[in-house]
């Protein structure tokens, strides 16, 4: 019997915001929670009753959290298949390895989206400079050009305007092996969440329309105000990709729409993704339930969206000099909430929270949120 009720201890890797949020919701539905981080002061910390402070590679830490826990899932991609596997060995490690396995190297997930045929743009791999001067005279014009491995927000990737600029993008991206995607004339982003419980029942939240700035994503609204025939292949494709990984757990595809009506696939995640905080207040269950919900095999809660949502994220940019942005200025819109992350200390570009906000349209909820981050501006 794979269905691990409450009273169970969960063991969760890695200890940022989506670990933290994680815990909140599983601790209402009475489980307990471990976690593993490096950062002795992780966003998850004080919300779980275990936390490991070792690195994601570290098996003997992993066996050691595994040996206190029911189950176990991820928060974040960066988690080394050595550690799954022994954690595998003691607990049931939802997702499994395999995916990670697929995820966590950008090259390999492009290969097994394309060869199983999902939609996904013109690309090629690079593992020198003369690749990546190749690759761009293959593709033409502007790339994309990504590391294989690591980068999140905007790091570990730059832009290839053309051949005569390989040289510039390679030493900046550090010499390692890259993808490079043929730039798209982009109509919009979207993504959509899928939750697998390892009995096989599936749900599939409506898809998210999402913006973002230099790589990090600023706002995101649900529903996306997007053509049925658009939500709905994209909740297709979502959904046979969750199942031909065989996630169990959480799956997010996002995806790019050309102005032509082109989908393609841009990258997944089998975790809690920025682009679905929003379910928090707009869906009758939350990712970060379901997420609880699939690992633990328990029956998936409603997807029904119960009103429109928006989310706008909080970088460490706000926080001048260390103050606190005035946040009872954005409270004064009604349906407006606040949601920080714990983070000890702000950084330029490093996500602290966010804002969400309900209305009667998406329209109106994102108009909403964007309000409400304008507020925290503080003045020269």
């Amino acid at each position: 019997m794979s269905v691990i009720l409450p009273g169970a201890t969960i063991g969760i890797l890695g200890g940022g915001q989506l670990g933290r949020m994680t815990a909140m919701a599983a601790r209402s539905l009475g489980y307990h929670l471990a976690a593993l981080d490096p950062d002795p002061s992780c966003a998850a910390r004080f919300l779980v009753e275990t936390c490991v402070t070792a690195a994601f590679d570290d098996v003997q830490a992993a066996r050691d959290l595994a040996q206190r826990c029911q189950v176990a899932t991820v928060e974040i991609e960066k988690i080394s298949i050595e550690v799954m596997r022994a954690i595998q060995e003691i607990i049931p490690m939802r997702p499994g390895p395999g995916v990670l396995h697929v995820v966590q190297d950008r090259a390999r997930q492009k290969d097994w989206v394309a060869e199983r045929g999902f939609p996904v743009g013109p690309y090629r791999k690079a593992s020198t400079e003369d690749e990546l001067r190749e690759a761009a005279q293959a593709l033409g014009g502007r790339c994309y050009v990504k590391a294989t491995r690591g980068g999140y927000d905007g790091r570990g990737q730059d832009i290839l305007t053309g051949p005569e600029d390989t040289g510039r993008v390679w030493s900046f991206l550090g010499g390692v092996p890259v993808v490079v995607e043929k730039g798209l004339e982009l109509d919009s982003e979207l993504s959509v969440l899928v939750a697998r419980r390892p009995s096989g029942e599936a749900r599939t939240y409506a898809p998210a329309l999402n913006h973002h700035v230099k790589g990090i994503l600023e706002w995101s609204v649900l529903p996306g105000p997007l053509p049925h025939a658009v939500a709905n292949q994209a909740e297709s494709i979502a959904r046979d990709i969750a199942a031909a990984l065989g996630v169990e757990g959480l799956l997010v595809a996002e995806f790019f729409l050309t102005r032509a009506g082109e989908l393609y696939v841009n990258e997944l995640a089998p975790r809690p993704h920025n682009t679905f905080h929003s379910t928090e207040v707009a869906c009758a269950t939350s990712q970060f339930e379901q997420h609880t919900r699939s690992v633990c095999d328990l029956p998936l809660g409603s997807t029904e969206l119960i009103r429109p949502a928006a989310i706008i994220n909080l970088l460490g940019d706000l926080w001048v000099d260390d103050a606190v942005p005035p946040f009872d200025r954005a409270l004064e819109i009604p349906g407006v909430q606040v949601h920080l992350y714990g983070k000890r200390v702000a950084q330029p570009g490093r996500k602290m929270g966010h804002l969400s906000a309900i209305g009667a349209t998406p329209e109106e909820a994102l108009q909403k949120v964007q309000e409400a981050r304008g507020r925290l501006n503080r003045a020269p």
